[in-house]
């Protein structure tokens, strides 16, 4: 066997590099020092992390502890070949990519390393750039098929949910934006918490757009939409012949966020079975897929949600309390849209500019009638509901008369033609209303009518004389 690649030194713009090397983490297992070191050199420079390992017995121990995107590995090695340990690998449940070289050509050792899971196969002796585009060519179809698997669910998301719901001044909404800024860079697991519809998802997303894992997937789940008996196959992945129906082997969730984020929304409704599994995950950082009989690690940041009062569930058995103080390391309560009345305009011209771009329609007059009797309205459906009403509004081209009445477009076709006094009179009279109903609190009542308190306290005094 060789034990150096035939090659000259060759300039990094000579050899094809893939964008995502940098990022990569790889593990070299050949029992030629002279093989490991060319290797390791070559890829210490380029990729984030590099690990050797001079037979499968040490690679093993490696694999245990740290979750390697690729693997390279020698074929004929003392004790076990490499196509040995890799058909051990894959009946143990590791999925990534493994390239195997071997300075022996033929078409048998081909075809047996392609059955064995091998996603390519590089021949001894071999030049920088053959190997670094081996090692290309797995990264990028290994992002590429992630990126196809969470753009599938996200196409079947809820409309929307994508959308910046964090638009809007309320004090509760500012904190919220504060406490994202501040948590989401770290790898904190959070518990998001609030009503249905108050954009728990949203808040998800803002914090893994602000993390160091922005460039990694981020992983939408509803606990609530798989079923108990499959759930488990579904976050950790399954091997062929697990159960009834696992034709072939399969990844699972925590796979394909790996280096990113997983979102595990409705976390209340997992089975008591699952929520036992999810707490070791997290407390061990390894997943076992369904069939296997090794664990694998995972790099992923957790941040679940729920809009279940998780402590009565927990009181009431039916929520692990190791796993609720696990989840609930730093917690982030959405206010329903009810209570933060100051978000409802910005939330509403944003989804007024954003459908009617989508729907091909021209955009319906918020005017600051329209706007108050959106602010007065309930909204039992929260944010979610707001957007529909915009939506709705806009195909039929009117707003609903339960959430816009008619008096609200005709109150504002009585200041339209009205002189600065009448003008005068009504902004008085609507900020004397909104202060009656806030108490006399001049705080509250600023923070209704979406004007600092500053504003409001030179109002009333010009008024008071």
């Amino acid at each position: 066997m060789s034990t150096t690649a035939d090659a000259p030194a060759e300039t990094q713009a000579d050899i094809a590099f893939s964008p995502h090397l940098a990022g990569a983490s790889i593990l070299v297992v050949d029992d030629e020092p002279g093989m490991r070191n060319f290797l390791v050199r070559m890829l210490a420079s380029r990729c984030r992390h590099v690990a050797e390992a001079a037979d499968v017995a040490a690679a093993s121990k490696l694999l245990e502890a740290t979750p390697f995107d690729l693997i390279i590995l020698d074929n004929i090695m003392a004790g076990r070949t490499g196509l040995e340990w890799l058909e051990e690998l894959r009946g143990s449940g590791f999925y990534r990519d493994v390239i195997l070289i071997t300075a022996f050509a033929d078409l048998e050792t081909a075809i047996k390393a392609l059955r064995a899971g091998a996603a390519d196969f590089v021949l001894k002796p071999f030049r920088s750039n053959q190997i670094l585009n081996a090692i290309a060519r797995c990264l990028d179809r290994g992002r590429l098929m992630r990126e196809n698997f969470v753009l599938r669910r996200e196409l079947k998301a809820i409309p929307g949910a994508a959308a910046p719901l964090m638009a809007g001044e309320s004090l509760a909404t500012r904190t919220v934006r504060a406490v994202i800024e501040r948590v989401g860079p770290m790898p904190t697991t959070v518990l998001v918490t609030g009503e249905s519809g108050t954009g728990k998802e949203v808040t998800a997303r803002a914090l893994h757009a602000v993390s160091p894992r922005a460039a990694k997937p981020f992983v939408p789940v509803n606990c609530a939409a798989i079923a108990p008996e499959i759930i488990e196959s579904e976050l950790f992945g399954h091997l062929k012949g697990a159960f009834t129906g696992a034709a072939s082997s399969r990844e699972g969730l925590f796979f394909y966020a790996q280096g990113g984020t997983l979102f595990l929304d409705e976390v209340g409704e997992l089975p008591p079975a699952m929520q036992s599994k999810l707490l070791r995950v997290i407390e061990d950082k390894k997943v076992r897929p369904v069939g296997a009989e090794r664990e694998i690690p995972v790099d992923v940041r957790l941040v679940a949600a729920t809009n279940a009062n998780l402590t009565a569930e927990v009181a009431a058995g039916r929520f692990r309390q190791d796993l609720y103080y696990r989840l609930n390391v730093v917690n982030l309560h959405l206010s329903p849209l009810r209570e933060r009345p100051a978000d409802v305009a910005p939330l509403a011209r944003l989804f007024m500019a954003e459908l009617s771009a989508q729907l091909g329609v021209a955009p319906l007059d918020l005017t600051d009638p329209v706007l108050a009797a959106l602010a007065r309205y309930p909204w039992p459906g929260n944010v979610r509901e707001l957007r529909n009403v915009i939506e709705r509004s806009l195909i039929l081209g009117d707003f609903p008369r339960d959430v816009v009445p008619e008096d609200a477009e005709e109150e504002e076709d009585a200041p339209a033609g009205a002189g600065p006094e009448a003008l005068g009179t009504v902004e008085k009279a609507h900020m004397l209303k909104v202060l009656a109903e806030a108490g006399g609190n001049r705080a509250e009542a600023a923070r209704r009518l979406d004007v600092s308190r500053k504003t409001l306290d030179r109002k009333l005094k010009a008024w008071n004389g």
